[in-house]
């Protein structure tokens, strides 16, 4: 949903952006090692192969991994460690995931190793964004994360792409050999040494650009659904007085504020708002459009709270062993998925709870008993037009299936490797769940949107605020139809989601407010 222009992303020692993560994932920008980060790189593995030289055993430079890591390997065998830990753990199975989530994963794995923390040698590095500039992507599958030791199986899968072995996906989005797209693009594979294949595969790397992701996408929705309640608000002749800063004041919630004055911005000028004691007096509004700042502020509240994770997370350096700054290399649990794995669970419950209530104010513009004044349905003629009634159950389906996704994944906990990885984040499902989440929400809120602006414009001889006549004007440009006798649904609420999801809603809100939050 969200592009980045940024060309060219040039990794330090000390972490990455959002706006990288996004940059590199979604609009294919390039990836460059500074000259600092090369100097960390062959200062930390000088340190690795001075260990690695001596007769001590030292986890993952000289020792198997896991419960196996008792066993001392000797100096002969190292490369065969290293590269058989690779091709062991590159054991995920399922569908492919999708394109953007493998590059944010590879970039994020490499913003690691250029720290200087992982003993990865430059050379490796470099390959790492020549195969991301390439335009390769290792072929990754759905299961084979726990979300602790790292996205393991999906980080081994992009590792074995660097081997020149497994299939990837070139740049005309074929599927080969990763052999054949590596010689095709002039790129040598790599031959792991001691700690590399390690150092690979050990990070938060998956969960984390899909945390970063979604937030970039969840940015744009939660202002979405403040755009469709206030034009359902409109539709069903609410007020906006309780939309007032000073009543938001008093209860000093960031988002709640927000919220609401992005509703009172695009409701500004409005001919529909005020007439709730007209001929059928209302005290209130229904909950569902009374109370909507109140719902989504908590989760734009939630979206802050998230952010403040993944930003700590980008400046993270997550490996086990890890070389310290004083060049001790020493084992650690960094690599547990809890942090990230929670607020991908608290996001999933926040989208389920903005969904249901866009559900309900969907569901009062059909209802001829609590819509003061529309038609049922708003159908063009009720009985023999059925009119929005199945893009209700639609969109309820949507909610019900968003439920269920919010049932949170880090709750879990299944214990592996005999035992000595007997706690897990679960945070890559937690991930997963939250992407399918996110293409709910934007669903519903179509749907929202797609029956607020047919409700406003059945509102005879009254005019709707100016916001709402743009993103009308602009939804009917994109092809989405207005009011009329039934027809094939489906095309319509296509549309009308392609132009939440392409932040097209938005813009045209934004062109009658100036901005909004």
């Amino acid at each position: 949903m969200d592009m980045h222009s940024v060309d060219t992303v040039v990794l330090g020692t000390s972490g990455v952006t959002a706006a990288d993560v996004l940059a590199v994932a979604r609009a294919g920008a390039r990836v460059e090692l500074s000259d600092e980060a090369v100097v960390a790189l062959a200062a930390a593995r000088e340190i690795v192969d001075a260990l690695a030289a001596k007769p001590e055993p030292v986890y993952g430079v000289s020792t198997g991994f896991g419960a196996l890591a008792t066993r001392h390997i000797s100096q002969e065998l190292r490369a065969r460690l290293q590269r058989n830990i690779v091709r062991s753990h590159a054991a995920g199975m399922g569908p492919r995931v999708e394109r953007e989530v493998v590059r944010a994963l590879m970039f994020l794995r490499l913003k690691t190793v250029c720290s200087g923390r992982t003993g990865v040698r430059p050379e490796v590095a470099q390959t790492m964004a020549d195969v991301l500039n390439a335009g390769i992507t290792p072929v990754v599958h759905e299961y084979g994360s726990l979300g602790c030791s790292g996205d393991l199986a999906p980080l081994s899968h992009c590792a074995l792409t660097l081997m020149g072995e497994g299939d990837a996906e070139g740049p005309d989005g074929v599927v080969r050999p990763a052999g054949e797209l590596l010689a095709a693009h002039g790129i040598a594979p790599v031959e792991l040494r001691e700690k590399e294949g390690l150092a690979l595969l050990n990070g938060t790397d998956g969960m984390l650009g899909m945390l970063v992701m979604a937030l970039a996408d969840l940015e744009l929705l939660y202002t979405s659904a403040d755009i469709t309640a206030a034009i359902s608000l409109e539709a069903l002749l609410g007020t906006d007085r309780v939309l007032a800063p000073e009543l938001h004041a008093i209860r000093p919630h960031p988002g709640q504020a927000a919220s609401a004055a992005n509703m009172l911005a695009v409701l500004q000028g409005s001919g529909l708002t005020g007439h709730h004691q007209d001929d059928a007096p209302r005290v209130q509004d229904a909950y569902s459009v009374r109370c909507a700042p109140q719902v989504a502020g908590a989760g734009r509240d939630t979206l802050a709270h998230a952010r403040l994770v993944a930003e700590r997370e980008l400046a993270a350096a997550v490996d086990n062993p890890v070389v310290l700054p004083d060049g001790r290399v020493e084992s650690n649990g960094n690599f547990h998925g809890a942090p990230v794995a929670y607020v991908l669970d608290f996001l999933a419950i926040a989208v389920a709870d903005l969904a249901s209530i866009a559900e309900r104010r969907t569901d009062r513009l059909l209802d001829k008993n609590r819509s003061h004044g529309l038609p049922p349905f708003l159908a063009d003629d009720a009985g023999v037009d059925s009119g929005l009634m199945i893009a209700q159950y639609t969109q309820a389906a949507l909610v019900s299936e968003l439920k269920r996704l919010a049932v949170p994944a880090s709750a879990d906990s299944i214990p592996s490797s005999a035992m000595q990885e007997d706690h897990v984040s679960m945070g890559w499902s937690a991930a997963r769940k939250l992407r399918t989440a996110v293409d709910g929400l934007a669903r519903v809120l179509a749907v929202e949107l797609y029956a607020g602006t047919r409700g406003v414009e059945l509102r005879e001889g009254l005019v709707a605020a100016p916001a709402t006549r743009a993103v009308v004007e602009a939804v009917r440009g994109a092809g989405v139809e207005g009011p009329g006798p039934d027809r094939f649904l489906a095309p319509d609420l296509a549309l009308a989601e392609r132009f939440v999801r392409e932040g097209r809603l938005v813009a045209a809100a934004e062109s009658v407010t100036g901005g909004l939050a």
